[in-house]
């Protein structure tokens, strides 16, 4: 049986729900391949009262006699294949009333609920009345629901405005692999990398336990994206497309939003996306932002500035999987070997860049630990001059509650980085247009962020912090 890597705080929560002494209705979502069913597998040992999962792309009298074998498995004797779902919550009632009043959890476990909830089948309000009218007063029931449609889940389960309001007793999100959890499970699988090497696979791969459980020991970090996107039997070659579908019933709306994003590593206002991606400016955008916000493809902040539309937030990719292929594995070619023949050029050291930046993002918790200020409040951004001349911008600004503002380089290279001159009085600049257009009366501390650190010298005195890939990983 493989390990369970990580996602203590996770099971410490599971465990705290167990033993809560109610019933509680847990609802478990995040991005495909991100390991939600082998936590909840891994962590109750596969012991459960009811399991059963659906299945993508499926009809709805497949999705029922799934459930009907869940049933048999279970211990129902002879079930029939109910003809709809009030049927077949009706039979689960029956299945368990044996069980509810033992002295110890009835767990049930549906995984992959949105495909249950096909076109005009009334899964949902048949889950509502199992829930309402039975499960939610048996004080040992445990009812676990599972997908990677995150949307489905947001919208009819956790915010759900009609029988299941409020009735979720909790959520979990589950999010990748951060950088430390990684090294954890190439440590495990006998992987022989440096943590530089693991910064460079995160950027292509992110932190999905299912794209890390494909790689090989034995190759090198770009042997390994090599096989994994270019190889004659590429097995992420068409992942991109294979995450959209399961992700979001119709598709191609919420790529031509990425697309539109992915043109514009530096983000884009709402109107622009519009724009670039031919979607207008209203619920529709709305609702796709929100959901490619919830499944962690995007992110949006606030920057800061005199000037800056008000209520408008920027957008960005936020996801390595979808930055590394919306780079590099649209374009037709037939090099197997294609990222080791070109991931020393010059536009693959542009791009490592600006995805360390992203990693950053995702790692801001650490860096706050780092730079000692994690029980501080704070806010987040990126910012980039708008009336000042000669334009600049800045990777990452961290907004203090004790009015001060780390203002952070972020630099991506295998040796500390050298500051010459000509980039100290860059860095001059950027920090005096950041003053001006922003009006902050707040001190502002120049930060930098490398993976070896920064090398010690004539033009590093204005440097107050420095964080380190050892800080990533912390």
């Amino acid at each position: 049986m493989d390990k369970l890597i990580g996602r203590q705080e996770e099971r410490k929560i599971l465990n705290r729900y167990l033993q809560s002494g109610k019933a509680e209705f847990v609802a478990i979502y995040g991005r495909r391949r991100v390991g939600k069913t082998f936590l909840i597998k891994q962590h109750f040992a596969n012991k459960f009262d009811f399991y059963m999962s659906g299945t993508i792309d499926s009809p709805k009298t497949v999705q029922l006699n799934n459930f009907r074998e869940g049933l048999a498995n279970a211990g129902l004797t002879d079930p029939k294949t109910p003809q709809n779902w009030q049927e077949a919550f009706f039979s689960l009632r029956q299945l368990l009333e044996p069980k509810i009043n033992r002295n110890k959890r009835c767990i049930v476990f549906i995984d992959e609920i949105p495909c249950l909830d096909t076109p005009k089948s009334g899964f949902v309000a048949a889950l509502d009345h199992f829930w309402n009218t039975w499960a939610a007063d048996q004080n040992n029931m445990m009812l676990i629901v599972c997908g990677s449609s995150t949307s489905w889940i947001v919208n009819n389960i956790i915010d759900n405005h009609g029988g299941l309001h409020n009735r979720i007793t909790h959520e979990m999100y589950l999010r990748q692999f951060n950088l430390g959890e990684v090294e954890e499970y190439l440590t495990e699988y006998g992987f022989d990398y440096d943590r530089y090497s693991i910064c460079q696979l995160y950027m292509a791969i992110g932190g999905v336990p299912y794209y890390l459980s494909l790689l090989d020991n034995a190759k090198s970090v770009a042997q390994n994206i090599d096989s994994l996107f270019f190889g004659q039997k590429a097995q992420l070659k068409n992942e991109y497309e294979r995450l959209f579908k399961s992700l979001f019933r119709n598709s191609e709306p919420y790529m031509q939003v990425i697309d539109a994003l992915t043109s514009a590593p530096g983000g884009l206002y709402r109107d622009q996306i519009a724009a670039k991606s031919k979607i207008p400016t209203g619920a529709r955008l709305t609702l796709i932002l929100n959901d490619l916000e919830n499944c962690d493809f995007i992110r949006h902040y606030r920057t800061r500035g005199k000037k800056i539309r008000a209520n408008q937030h920027i957008y960005q990719v936020s996801d390595m999987f979808t930055m590394f292929y919306a780079k590099f594995c649209r374009r037709e070619t037939t090099d197997e070997n294609y990222w080791s023949n070109i991931f020393k050029t010059q536009t693959a050291i542009t791009w490592q860049g600006l995805s360390f930046e992203r990693v950053c993002f995702w790692h801001i918790n650490q860096i706050k630990r780092a730079l000692g200020i994690d029980k501080i409040h704070t806010e987040h951004y990126a910012w980039r001059s708008t009336t000042t001349e000669p334009k600049s911008q800045i990777d990452l600004a961290i907004e203090r509650g004790d009015r001060m503002i780390n203002i952070c380089e972020i630099k991506f290279c295998d040796i500390p980085y050298v500051i010459t001159k000509d980039e100290d009085m860059k860095l001059r600049i950027r920090l005096a247009n950041f003053k001006s257009e922003t009006g902050t009366n707040y001190g502002l501390l120049t930060t930098f962020i490398a993976p070896y650190g920064i090398t010690s010298g004539k033009y590093s005195s204005q440097v107050k912090d420095v964080v380190t890939l050892e800080d990533l990983f912390a």
